[in-house]
């Protein structure tokens, strides 16, 4: 029930009933109406400026999650990258050196996915991120091609490694010196003569170690120089293995030598000691691998027992300018 209101009348000095008219009534009724609606809007402004919606709140999660997994699948495509890169490395400067195959061409290896318009679909849809989204399906692809690609090269290698087992057998495919024992490399290239500090060329790679230190026939053959050769001035005592299929082996500077000539040896099998004789300014082994003839970089054929970081970290000495042993 509504309450009665009274006001005092001054005329007549009596309170009298207030009468409200229809149209107070209707005032009163529109001006609630409007401040409940500015109220009902700026609260709505208010929440929707400063508060996220549940929806809005999801979504913002979702596109953290997108970029976290991109993130983390960009970083797991350049391993896979690196991998790769290795895995080429080898192929051309190992496999296809030793089984002489023809190398795999840089267009071929390249792997190219042919231009923007190979995903025309992707640019169709008109997504948001597009450019995020089509690199890395493109770097996707292109992974999976040269992938396809070094596959094919392996079982072209494995083809001809089954025509010659007994080639394999013979190769140098080991280190002559054990990694625990190495204290020093120097690689195969441009040095610097130790003894007439002038610019020379080094022909083999030497392993820096304690005299003493066990040095290991690379691959089968037969001892073809045991001791100080008649034509091998400045190796010292030294060692020469005949391999076959053209190649040969060569360690210098030896401080005992423990084969003779004539005798059949196997990979593995200790053929002298480290040590400083010949021209030489400390311990260490010079080694050398010889193709038809001619001196071939030896960090090409350490395949058999170096994983592939310790095989690009031995790239990386063999490159570098350093002062030799010899």
């Amino acid at each position: 029930m509504a309450k009665i209101k009274y006001y005092y009348n001054t005329h007549t000095c009596t309170y009298e009933k207030v009468r409200t008219s229809a149209w107070d009534i209707l005032f009163n009724i529109s001006a609630f109406i409007i401040l409940a609606a500015l109220a009902g809007a700026g609260a709505y402004w208010f929440g929707s400026r400063f508060f996220e919606s549940g929806r809005e709140a999801a979504l913002r999660k979702e596109n953290e999650e997108l970029k976290f997994y991109y993130e983390l699948l960009g970083k797991e495509l350049n391993k896979s990258q690196e991998v790769l890169a290795s895995l080429q490395t080898r192929d051309d400067n190992i496999y296809r050196v030793i089984f002489e195959a023809d190398p795999i061409p840089a267009a071929v290896r390249g792997a190219g996915i042919g231009g923007a318009n190979h995903y025309k679909d992707l640019l169709d849809k008109g997504l948001e991120q597009q450019e995020l989204i089509i690199n890395t399906f493109a770097r996707a692809d292109k992974l999976k091609k040269q992938l396809y690609v070094q596959a094919k090269s392996y079982d072209e290698i494995t083809g001809l490694v089954k025509n010659k087992q007994k080639m394999l057998a013979c190769l140098p495919a080991i280190q002559p010196v054990r990694n625990s024992d190495i204290n020093m490399l120097a690689g195969f290239g441009g040095r610097i003569d130790p003894v007439y500090k002038t610019p020379k060329f080094h022909s083999g790679m030497d392993f820096g170690a304690k005299t003493g230190s066990k040095i290991y026939a690379t691959g089968k053959g037969v001892v073809s120089v045991a001791g100080y050769g008649k034509h091998l001035a400045g190796y010292g005592q030294c060692v020469v293995i005949n391999h076959g299929y053209g190649y040969q082996t060569l360690y210098g500077h030896m401080s005992k030598v423990k084969v003779r000539v004539g005798q059949r040896i196997n990979r593995g099998d200790v053929i002298g000691l480290v040590g400083s004789t010949g021209k030489s300014t400390g311990p260490h082994l010079h080694y050398e691998v010889i193709k038809g003839g001619q001196k071939i970089n030896p960090v090409n054929f350490y395949y058999n027992d170096i994983s592939p970081k310790e095989y690009q970290n031995m790239l990386d000495v063999s490159s570098r300018q350093s002062q030799t042993y010899d």
